[in-house]
C-alpha cells in the first residue's frame, strides 16, 4: 500500500468518526479505484455501510475484504453487525465465532460475538459473558460497556447495567447514550417530581444537544410542570367561589356585594397562589429548562391549550372575586366556564405525559 493510499483510508477513517459517511464513503471509493486490493479500505467501507444501515452493501463490502484475507477479524466484526441487522443469525454468529478465534485479544470480537448471540434467548447467559470479556480486554472502551449494557438488560442484571453507565460517563461525560440511560434513570426514581425531571434531562442535553431521547424527555417533563399551572387556576377558582359562596344552602351566604376589603383579601390570595406555584418555581428554573417551556408552547398545541385554560380560569377567578356582584347567577356562569373545560381536558390529555 502506498503512503498515499494510507492517507487517504486514514482520511476517511477520521471522517467516519465524525459521522461524516458521505465524504469517508467517497475518499474510499477514490482509494478502491486506485487499489482495488486494498483490504482496510474494502472494510472501512463496508463501515461505512452499516454505520448509515446500507447492510446490504456492508456485507458485500466486507465480502469483497474476506475473499482478498480471509483472516481479517475487523472486517469479520462489521459483517456480524450487517448480518445480524439483516437477521441472518446463523452467519453472524459464525462471523463472530471466526472473529474471536483470529483475534482472541481485540475486545470488539467478544463486542460482536454478545451482539450475535443475542438472536437466541436461552443463550443469553453467554451475551453476558461475551461482554464482560470486551470490558476485560477494552476496561477504557465505551463501545464495550454499551455491550455489557445491553447483555445486563437481556439478563435482568440491573446492578450490572448501572455500573455500565457509571463507567461510561467515567470515561467519557458527555456520552450521548450513557447521558440519555443516567437521566431516564434519574427521572424515573420514585419521587421525582416533574420540575426535576426536567432539571436532569436539560443538564444531559447541554452536554449532548442532539439527542432526541433527551430532547424529548424535557419535552414530557416540561409539559407536566405546564399541567400543573391549570391546579393552580382551578384553586383560584375554587377561593373565588368560595368567597362569596356561590352555591349557598340554607340561607347561610354572605350578603352581596361583598365588602372591597373582602374581595381585595381573595384577590390577594390568587396572587400569592400564582407567586409561589408558578411564578417563584419559574424563576428559579435553570435557564435551558426556560428556553424550553418556551419552545415547547410554540411546537406543541396541548401545550398552548393548558396555558389558555390556565390563564382563563385564573381570569374567571378574578372576575368573580373583584366585581360586586350583586347576584349569584353571573358569577355562577363565570365560574363553571373557568371550571368545566380545565376539568374535562385535565384527564384528557394525560396519556401525552407518558
Amino acid at each position: 500500500m502506498t503512503t498515499a493510499g494510507q492517507d487517504l483510508t486514514e482520511q476517511a477513517t477520521a471522517l467516519l468518526m465524525l459521522n461524516r459517511v458521505d465524504e469517508a464513503k467517497a475518499l474510499l471509493a477514490k482509494r478502491l479505484a486506485q487499489d482495488p486490493e486494498d483490504v482496510r479500505a474494502w472494510s472501512q467501507l463496508g463501515r461505512c455501510h452499516e454505520h448509515v444501515k446500507e447492510y446490504e452493501q456492508a456485507v458485500d463490502a466486507t465480502g469483497a475484504a474476506l475473499a482478498l484475507d480471509p483472516e481479517y477479524a475487523n472486517a469479520l466484526i462489521i459483517r456480524t453487525y450487517a448480518l445480524r441487522r439483516l437477521r441472518r443469525t446463523d452467519e453472524a454468529l459464525a462471523a463472530a465465532q471466526e472473529a474471536v478465534r483470529l483475534a482472541p485479544h481485540f475486545w470488539q470480537s467478544y463486542e460482536a460475538l454478545a451482539e450475535a448471540l443475542n438472536a437466541w434467548q436461552p443463550r443469553w447467559p453467554e451475551v453476558l459473558e461475551a461482554a464482560q470479556e470486551a470490558v476485560r480486554l477494552g476496561p477504557e472502551e465505551i463501545g464495550a460497556y454499551y455491550a455489557l449494557w445491553k447483555a445486563a438488560l437481556l439478563n435482568g442484571r440491573h446492578e450490572i447495567t448501572r455500573m455500565a453507565i457509571r463507567e461510561a460517563l467515567r470515561i467519557d461525560p458527555n456520552n450521548a447514550w450513557a447521558l440519555r440511560e443516567h437521566a431516564d434513570r434519574q427521572a424515573a426514581a420514585p419521587g421525582v417530581r416533574p420540575k426535576q425531571r426536567a432539571e436532569v434531562y436539560a443538564q444531559a442535553l447541554a452536554a449532548d444537544p442532539s439527542s432526541a431521547g433527551l430532547q424529548q424527555g424535557l419535552d414530557r417533563a416540561v409539559f407536566q410542570m405546564l399541567r400543573g399551572t391549570r391546579w393552580l387556576a382551578v384553586l383560584s377558582l375554587v377561593l373565588a367561589g368560595a368567597a362569596i359562596n356561590l352555591f349557598p344552602s340554607d340561607g347561610d351566604a354572605p350578603e352581596l356585594p361583598l365588602p372591597l376589603g373582602t374581595r381585595l383579601y381573595v384577590l390577594a390570595l390568587v396572587g400569592a397562589v400564582w407567586a409561589f406555584g408558578a411564578w417563584r418555581r419559574y424563576r428559579k428554573l435553570r435557564a435551558g429548562v426556560q428556553l424550553s417551556v418556551r419552545s415547547l408552547v410554540r411546537r406543541m398545541f396541548w401545550a398552548r391549550l393548558v396555558l389558555v385554560q390556565a390563564v382563563l380560569g385564573t381570569l374567571c377567578a378574578v372576575t368573580v372575586a373583584a366585581v360586586p356582584w350583586t347576584d349569584r347567577g353571573v358569577p355562577q356562569v363565570i365560574f363553571w366556564v373557568g371550571l368545566a373545560p380545565t376539568l374535562l381536558t385535565i384527564w384528557f390529555d394525560r396519556p401525552r405525559t407518558r
